[in-house]
C-alpha cells in the first residue's frame, strides 16, 4: 500500500519561489490503478518523481508497504525508495539494440548485481536469468517476440518491453508518466491492456499521470486531479473527469473557406523505402486537393506514411513518383522540380515538426529575426548568392533548411562552410520583425511582450504557441503542423485549436494537421484524410473518417470514453 501526506514542494525560478506541490495527500491500495490529470504545470510529474525518490521534497510523508520516507530521511532510505518503485518516465525509449529478451534478462542481472550485464552465454547463470525474463514478457504479451532486435519492434512493441523491464525490477510501486500519449491509437491500445494485466498479475498500487482523459478513464479505479500543486477532486473516473472538462474553453465557431480556388495539389505520389528487416514500405498514388483557406486533417496509426505524406506536400521530401503543385499567384509551381520559382513557393510554406525546440538561450524575437531573413525577399536572397559564387541550384537547395527537421538541417549544416548560412540569409531588424510578428501573436493569444523572452520562460501551453507564432511570422500560405500537440492537456488542446481558427480565419491560411488526438481533429478539420499502411483509406467529414478509424485501430478506450 501507498499513502502520501501532506508532501509539499518548492523549487526557485528566476528569484521566485514556485510552489510545485502544496501539501498533497491520498492513499492507493494494493491492485488499485490511480489515474491522475490536470493541466501543464499542475505537479503531476514532479509527484511521480518524488515517488520514486529520484527528486528530494520539502515537507511531509512517503508511506510504501510501512516504511516511512521524510524529507530527512537517510541517503539509504531514499535509495531503497528508488530500489522499490519502477517508474515510466515520458517519451522514455532506454532499450539495447539485442534481442527483447536480453533487455529484460540485463534489467535481472542488475537486481543481483547493481549494474546492467549479460552473463557467458552458455553459462548456468543465462539460462536462469532466460528463463525469468520470459516470464515478465508473457506478462506484457511480448513472448513471441523474445528473439527480435529491440530496436525493430514496432512503437508499441518497444514500450511493452519498456514495461517489462520495469517488472523485472520487482517493483512495489509501478509509476507510469504518460505512457503511449504520443502514440497512435493503436499503439496507446496494446499499452493500456498491458497495464491492465500487469495490475492483475502484481497486485501492488499503480499510479498513472496522463494527459489524456479518456486513458484514465479506461484503466484507472480512482482519479486524482492534482492542479497547481494541489488535489482539486477525487473520486471515480467519470465524475472526476467531468467536472475538469468543465474547464476547457468554448469552442471558436469553424468558418467555411472563402473560395473554391486550390492552393495545393498532390497528383500519384509514391514514395518506397527499404527497411532495416529487409522489408519494404510504399506510399502508393496519394492525391489530394488542398482549397485555399481549408484545414484538411491527417490521421493514421503509427508507420503508415503521414509524416512522410505531409514531408512531401512541403517540398522537404522529394516523392519516387507523382508531383506536388503550388499555387503561386495563379501561376502552379511544380514543387519536386528544380525551377527559379521554386524557392517563392516554398517561402510561402511554413512546417512545425514533433520534434519542435524553442531556444532556452535567444529570445522568441531573435528567433523570429532570423527566421523573417531566409523566408524573406528571394530576389535580395539569389543577389547575395550571386555575391558569393553560390549557383542558383546549389541554394535552391540551401533553402530548405528552414524547413527540415533539426537532425537532418544540422547534418546539411555540418558539410557547409561555416557562417554560409548568416551570410546568405542575416537577421532582419529586430523593430521590423517585432511589427510583423505582432499581429500573429495577438491572434495566437500570446501577449507581444513576450517576444522578449526565451523559451524556457513559457508554459507548456505558451511555448507551443509560441513556435506557432514563429512558424507564422513569415505569413505562410500553407501551415503544416506534424504532430506538434501530442502530449499537451485537453484544456490547451482547445485553446489551440481555437487559435488556430483564428488564424485560418484572419489570415486565410490553409492548414494540414497530422494529429492522434481525434477530439481535436473533429474539432479543427473541415475534412480528414486518414493514412494507413501507404494509402489513403478514406477522406471527407471529421466525424465519419475519425469514428471509422477509430474503430478500425481496436482503440476500445477511445470507443468506451466517447460512449
Amino acid at each position: 500500500m501507498l499513502l502520501v501526506d501532506g508532501v509539499a514542494k518548492e523549487y526557485r525560478k528566476n528569484s521566485k519561489v514556485v510552489r510545485a506541490l502544496d501539501r498533497v495527500s491520498f492513499k492507493v491500495e494494493n491492485g488499485e490503478v490511480v489515474g491522475i490529470i490536470g493541466t501543464s504545470g499542475g505537479g503531476k510529474s514532479t509527484l511521480l518523481r518524488i515517488l520514486a525518490g529520484i527528486e528530494p521534497f520539502d515537507e511531509g510523508m512517503i508511506d510504501l508497504d510501512g516504511r516511512m520516507i521524510t524529507p530527512f530521511s537517510s541517503e539509504d532510505e531514499f535509495k531503497w525508495l528508488q530500489l522499490a518503485t519502477g517508474i515510466y518516465l515520458q517519451r522514455s525509449f532506454s532499450i539495447e539494440s539485442e534481442s527483447a529478451l536480453e533487455n529484460v534478462m540485463r534489467r535481472l542481472y542488475a537486481n543481483r548485481y547493481g549494474y546492467e550485464s549479460l552473463p557467458p552465454k552458455h553459462s548456468k547463470e543465462y539460462s536462469e536469468l532466460s528463463k525469468e525474463a520470459e516470464r515478465y514478457l508473457e506478462m506484457v504479451g511480448l513472448s513471441h517476440k523474445k528473439n527480435h532486435i529491440a530496436l525493430l519492434l514496432s512503437s508499441g512493441e518497444k514500450q511493452r518491453l519498456i514495461l517489462a523491464r520495469l517488472l523485472a525490477k520487482r517493483p512495489r510501486l509501478l509509476l507510469l508518466d504518460e505512457p503511449a500519449t504520443m502514440a497512435c491509437p493503436r499503439t496507446k491500445q496494446e499499452v493500456l491492456d498491458t497495464i491492465l494485466s500487469v495490475r492483475e498479475e502484481l497486485d501492488i498500487p499503480i499510479l498513472i499521470v496522463s494527459h489524456l482523459p479518456e486513458v484514465v478513464n479506461y484503466v484507472a479505479d480512482r482519479v486524482l486531479w492534482l492542479e497547481s500543486g494541489r488535489i482539486r477532486e477525487k473520486g471515480r473516473p467519470k465524475d472526476v473527469i467531468e467536472v475538469f472538462l468543465k474547464m476547457m474553453p468554448e469552442p471558436t465557431p469553424q468558418t467555411s473557406p472563402k473560395t473554391d480556388e486550390k492552393k495545393l495539389i498532390a497528383t500519384n505520389l509514391t514514395k518506397r523505402y527499404s527497411l532495416i528487416t529487409g522489408e519494404t514500405f510504399a506510399l502508393n498514388d496519394l492525391s489530394v486537393e488542398i482549397t485555399t483557406g481549408e484545414i484538411l486533417g491527417v490521421v493514421g496509426n503509427s508507420g503508415g506514411g503521414k509524416t512522410t505524406f505531409v514531408e512531401m506536400l512541403a517540398g522537404v521530401l522529394q516523392p519516387d513518383g507523382g508531383n506536388v503543385k503550388f499555387n503561386l499567384d495563379g501561376k502552379w509551381v511544380e514543387l519536386s522540380t528544380y525551377s527559379r520559382e521554386r524557392m517563392e513557393a516554398r517561402r510561402r510554406i511554413g512546417i512545425m515538426y514533433q520534434e519542435f525546440t524553442l531556444s532556452p538561450h535567444s529570445t522568441l524575437l531573435s528567433q523570429i529575426s532570423q527566421r523573417l531573413g531566409i523566408k524573406g525577399d528571394v530576389e535580395r536572397v539569389r543577389q547575395r548568392a550571386r555575391e558569393m559564387g553560390i549557383s542558383d541550384v546549389l541554394l535552391d537547395r540551401l533553402y530548405l533548411i528552414a524547413d527540415m527537421k533539426p537532425e537532418h538541417a544540422s547534418e546539411m549544416l555540418r558539410e557547409l562552410e561555416p557562417d554560409i548560412i548568416a551570410k546568405l540569409f542575416p537577421s532582419v531588424p529586430k523593430e521590423e520583425a517585432r511589427r510583423t510578428a505582432e499581429p500573429v501573436f495577438k491572434a495566437l493569444g500570446l501577449d507581444p511582450r513576450l517576444m522578449d523572452t526565451t523559451g524556457d520562460q513559457l508554459s507548456v501551453g505558451e511555448g507551443v504557441r509560441a513556435m506557432l507564432a514563429i512558424v507564422l511570422s513569415s505569413h505562410p500560405e500553407l501551415l503544416i503542423l506534424d504532430e506538434p500537440f501530442g502530449d499537451i492537456d485537453p484544456i490547451t488542446l482547445m485553446d489551440v485549436a481555437n487559435h488556430l481558427k483564428n488564424v485560418n480565419r484572419e489570415f486565410g491560411t490553409s492548414i494540414v494537421i497530422v494529429s492522434h488526438h481525434m477530439h481535436f481533429m473533429k474539432e479543427v478539420a473541415h475534412r480528414v484524410m486518414w493514412i494507413e499502411n501507404g494509402q489513403i483509406k478514406a477522406i471527407g467529414n471529421p466525424d465519419e473518417v475519425c469514428r471509422t478509424f477509430v474503430k478500425n485501430s481496436g482503440a476500445k478506450y477511445l470507443e468506451t470514453f466517447e460512449a
